[in-house]
């Protein structure tokens, strides 16, 4: 259950990585800080917009039904304390506080490199990142991308086509799989690495969620 106060934090307006990672400290849990009163979630640091924020995130969702609707699509839900969290990823000052994933991460998937470029490729560009991404996988590296159109799209598709691992960061809610296009693409990659994204379910992908999705 503690996933739950993860995921509720994460669905809370104006309480970012940096101001969870500060409640996480403060009292112990997200769970505690979940329950909190307003004067101690003051204590703690917030401000009084946040303290609303989170005053009315607790009592419109319902966190049963939020798990849900998670499984429902197939996904999990892996926190800053999973195991499964890609190390590198958290060791940035403003990691993810969770990530949701349908596929599956592997140890091996700590040896990666990232591809990512124009979605209007030339010919020529689709070739070298090809050659490249399917090079990488043939030797055991994951390939990360965005499932873009252009470069992304042709660097997972490579990846695939050595019989390698590939995950994709996607830069909406990971039940949106964005260009539509690429939905059997999507597939396939779930079947040979995973789909992440930081954004909670139902989140359209928007142009201000792409620049933080790179990180």
């Amino acid at each position: 259950m503690s996933t739950a106060y993860w995921v509720a934090f994460n669905l809370t307006p104006g309480i970012g990585p940096v101001r969870q990672r500060a409640l996480l400290e403060h009292f112990g849990s997200l769970e505690r800080a979940w329950h909190a009163s307003v004067e101690e979630l003051r204590q703690a640091g917030l401000d009084r917009r946040s303290i609303e924020n989170l005053v009315r995130t607790r009592q419109t969702i319902s966190l049963e039904k939020e798990m849900a609707r998670i499984a429902q699509v197939g996904a999990e839900v892996l926190t800053l304390e999973d195991p499964r969290y890609p190390a590198n990823l958290r060791q940035i000052p403003d990691a993810p506080p969770l990530l949701y994933m349908v596929g599956n991460l592997l140890p091996q998937d700590e040896w990666a490199v990232a591809i990512v470029g124009t979605r209007r490729a030339t010919v020529y560009g689709k070739e070298v990142t090809r050659r490249l991404a399917y090079g990488l996988a043939r030797n055991g590296i994951t390939v990360v991308s965005g499932l873009a159109r252009g470069i992304d799209a042709t660097a997972h598709q490579a990846a695939l086509d050595a019989g390698g691992r590939t995950i994709a960061v996607l830069g909406s809610g990971i039940d949106l799989i964005y260009p539509t296009e690429h939905r059997h693409l999507a597939q396939a990659i779930r079947e040979h690495g995973a789909l992440l994204s930081e954004y909670p379910l139902g989140t359209k992908p928007e142009a201000r969620n792409f620049p933080p999705r790179n990180r």
